[in-house]
């Protein structure tokens, strides 16, 4: 089995689109599914998509901004929403389970969530409060201020206390939760250019390299930035420029030595960060990108946006593997990472089982025998051509008589 059919068995992809189209279409909520099969015991194809919400009555308010899992077994979610409601989503009973007032509609629009240790969530919001949510309290536990204009926040995968946040004229910042007093690293402003003017921070997206203490940042000046908060500079100790527009996502692959990066005119690339240069481009978009996710074990990356589909690319290859209608304008993408073994070796014993049923459906049939074309032999052919011929001389004949008459 190739790594395209282990993905397609043993990974779930659960994709947002809460943006309103027009002003006429609500917020949905949806999960796209690879290799999954249906509920009520059919199949519905490779690539399919489900909704879980009743459209009737969504309403502006309920578009989804961040998510998250909840748990390390990945089997719940958490989504924010933009009145500050963290809803609660488990994927084995395929329903909300719980909601819980996080923020105010007037502090902005989430940007991240995340869980930690002991049933505690920690979210952000665009005015940069920042603050970690016990599950027995309705209060914050912890609570401070990250800067105005946040764009994102994002948690660290190997230490979980760890998170970092960027914004518009907001510079990275890496924040320990144990000691929220004062942020760890905030990342120095770039140097003047050649007019000794001073370059603005617009910091998009960000992501923590594994196995080191590097930082990856997207910015909304086409720029990618890596800093090291080892090291005793605090500017990026690697700048590379892709492209024109703003970057918007970004995402590591397995093994930490590439990020792809998406931009609002619809353009994914791979860049090397150890050399700083572009390995290669992926296409079939038409729109901005909103989200990108890389697996954790698979090389593969999905991305969504404003075109409306979900795409899964190959970054070997760099193909179009699947690709997702799901309706509505997509704003954030979320692979799961766990194995489903058992899952997995049921449905080809259920498929060798279904294979042995149909030989035997076939064997018991009766065998018709198709009654043989009549064949005209080379005689009758020859009749019909002198009879032919016979006639178009009658014809001519006539034609004559007639004339001389």
């Amino acid at each position: 089995m190739n790594y395209t059919q282990q993905f397609l068995h043993r990974t779930r992809t659960c994709v947002f689109g809460p943006v309103h189209d027009g002003g006429l279409q609500p917020a949905v909520f949806r999960v796209a599914r690879f290799g999954d099969r249906h509920p009520e015991g059919g199949q519905p194809g490779p690539e399919a998509g489900l909704n879980f919400c009743n459209t009737r009555q969504l309403s502006r308010d309920q578009e989804v901004r961040a998510l998250c899992w909840a748990d390390p077994a990945q089997s719940e979610l958490l989504l924010g929403s933009v009145d500050g409601t963290v809803r609660t989503f488990s994927t084995e009973k395929g329903a909300f389970t719980e909601a819980r007032r996080c923020g105010e509609p007037a502090e902005g629009c989430f940007t991240g969530l995340a869980a930690l240790s002991g049933s505690a969530t920690v979210t952000c919001v665009e005015c940069g409060t920042l603050r970690v949510w016990r599950e027995d309290s309705s209060e914050p536990a912890t609570e401070l201020h990250a800067g105005q204009n946040v764009c994102r926040m994002r948690q660290s995968p190997v230490h979980r206390h760890k998170v970092a946040t960027g914004g518009k004229d907001n510079p990275l910042k890496i924040w320990d939760l144990q000691r929220p007093e004062s942020p760890a690293f905030t990342a120095k402003n770039l140097r003047d250019d050649w007019l000794d003017l001073r370059r603005p921070h617009w910091v998009r997206d960000m992501a923590f390299i594994p196995d080191s203490d590097k930082v990856v940042t997207c910015t909304g000046y086409h720029q990618v930035h890596v800093f090291d908060p080892a090291s005793p500079q605090r500017r990026p100790v690697l700048e590379v420029e892709y492209g024109e527009y703003p970057l918007t996502a970004l995402s590591l692959p397995p093994g930490g030595q590439s990020v792809v990066v998406g931009n609002t005119h619809g353009q994914i690339a791979v860049l090397d960060l150890r050399k700083g240069a572009v390995r290669g481009c992926l296409k079939g978009l038409a729109g901005g990108v909103r989200a990108l996710q890389c697996h954790s074990s698979q090389p593969v990356v999905a991305s969504c946006g404003l075109d409306r589909f979900l795409r899964v690319h190959s970054l070997e290859d760099r193909k179009l593997l699947h690709k997702v209608y799901l309706k509505s304008r997509l704003n954030c993408v979320l692979l799961a990472s766990r194995e489903e073994a058992g899952q997995t070796a049921g449905e080809a014993g259920s498929q060798e089982v279904k294979e042995e049923d149909d030989d035997e459906v076939w064997d018991a049939m009766e065998r018709v025998e198709e009654a043989p074309k009549r064949k005209t032999t080379t005689t009758e052919e020859e009749e019909e051509e002198e009879e032919e011929k016979v006639k178009k001389k009658s014809k001519k004949k006539k034609k004559k008589e007639a004339f001389e008459d």
